[in-house]
């Protein structure tokens, strides 16, 4: 029987699953986490501890269409400009509820466009940020970065504001493909972006790119990551388009009968793999690449990798705050998430109050389902002893959910006396797999494909 015959035989083809960003997901959340919840999660912040910092800019000049973020288009600055009033009004609420000495080990502009902002407005931001958290030693700070939305005094003002790390999307480089998904993205200025961001000392650049778009093919999967290659990144995050126009409606202007089947998403994920490593990446976890020397590499190979909502990270820090509309928080107590709605939040926040709206406390067994999913993820190995050191478990009691996996997955996972572990044939099924842990009712249609 061929690998991909076994695959398909175990489901991979055709199966839906999480990406598990968080464990429980976010359609568990629920509306009894509110503002109440969230501000005495962050009075429990132990003091002078370090947390990360991420903020939500949900305004892009264009919707992409392959897009399925909360994001909304504007032609005008005056939406962006009103939002960042408001962010400022909420550093203030999080300042006055944060225990005496917290420091930022991560901060994080994501969107949406963040570089939508004027250079004014960025370095106004960023003080209010720093007045309300100050950063940490050896503080990473990051912003996802338009090249199509940037210009020099932009970038003057993020350099001065402190910012180490840039995000780029790229997506792919093919015209066709490009303009299919509504991304009109030149490698040109791609590239010209690439060489201004580290003439201004930003020492770790990540770049995002898709496979399983419309007419992806491995020649072209295979020319646009070279050409991503030439960029020298540092970091790689290679995700798989992720097609639910049912709930992204954008997405119904890319044709369904364009998309590579599930088999043929699998075929240029491994091209991109192969590629990335032939030209010295590491690979860190499911679908990230890094450079032997990146944090994120040193992180994997130390077992120290962690999994949160903008995916792999080295960020060791227990709490994770979000701000602005739709941000999603993660606390030591559970997941506290902001309203989605740009009115709502500005309402809420400019009443007083923080706009939490849903989340999720953990009880029973979500810490020890967390941790098991989260190893699986980072390391594809989950151990006993650690464990039952960890957790109030027992051997015992772990034993029978670990044999349930094995006599799914068959030689696809390793049962040893210490854990379970998934060797490089059962790498694709590493989500189903985690899924297999996950206790709660699980709808297929909310998630994406598991290849």
């Amino acid at each position: 029987m061929t690998t991909e015959s076994q695959l398909s035989r175990l489901g991979l083809f055709d199966a839906r699953v999480p990406r598990y960003t968080s464990y429980p997901t976010a359609p568990q959340f629920n509306g009894t986490i509110g503002a109440g919840t969230f501000q005495s999660w962050l009075g429990a912040i132990a003091p002078g501890s370090q947390i990360s910092l991420y903020l939500h800019v949900p305004f892009c000049r264009r919707l992409c269409w392959f897009c399925a973020c909360r994001t909304q288009g504007t032609r005008s600055g005056a939406p962006v400009a009103a939002y960042v009033e408001t962010l400022k009004q909420e550093l203030a609420l999080l300042r006055a509820h944060l225990p005496d000495g917290v420091t930022l080990s991560r901060l994080h502009w994501g969107g949406g466009t963040p570089t939508l902002m004027t250079a004014p407005q960025i370095r106004d931001l960023a003080a209010a940020i720093f007045t309300a958290v100050p950063l940490g030693p050896n503080a990473e700070f990051s912003v996802e970065i338009d090249p199509n939305e940037v210009d020099a005094p932009r970038m003057d003002a993020l350099k001065v504001a402190g910012m180490n790390r840039a995000s780029i999307g790229v997506q792919d480089f093919d015209p066709e493909i490009q303009a299919t998904i509504g991304r009109d993205q030149s490698y040109e200025i791609t590239q010209e972006i690439v060489a201004a961001l580290r003439a201004r000392d930003v020492r770790s650049l990540n770049v995002d790119i898709l496979y399983g778009l419309p007419h992806q093919t491995p020649a072209r999967m295979a020319d646009s990551v070279q050409k991503l290659l030439s960029l020298q990144p540092d970091r790689v995050a290679l995700y798989g388009y992720a097609h639910v126009p049912w709930m992204a409606r954008r997405q119904q202007m890319i044709p369904s009968d364009s998309l590579p089947r599930a088999e043929e998403r699998l075929t240029l994920f491994e091209t991109a793999r192969d590629l990335f490593v032939w030209d010295g990446f590491a690979e860190v976890g499911i679908d990230h690449f890094a450079r032997p020397t990146d944090g994120l590499a040193v992180a994997a190979q130390a077992g120290l990798l962690r999994r949160n909502f903008q995916g792999y990270t080295d960020d060791t820090a227990e709490v994770l705050v979000g701000l602005g509309a739709s941000s999603i928080s993660r606390f030591p107590q559970g997941y506290a998430q902001n309203v989605p709605a740009t009115s709502d939040w500005t309402n809420a926040v400019r009443a007083g109050t923080f706009a939490t709206a849903r989340g999720h406390a953990f009880a029973g067994e979500d810490r020890l389902r967390a941790r098991i999913i989260e190893a699986l993820m980072c390391d594809f190995r989950v151990s006993v002893a650690q464990l039952v050191a960890d957790f109030d478990v027992t051997r015992t009691a772990l034993l029978p959910m670990l044999r349930a996996v094995h006599d799914r997955f068959g030689d696809h996972v390793t049962l040893d006396p210490d854990g379970l572990s998934i060797p490089a044939r059962g790498r694709p099924l590493t989500r189903m797999i985690a899924a297999s842990f996950d206790a709660y009712a699980m709808t297929p249609s909310g998630h994406s494909v598991a290849v």
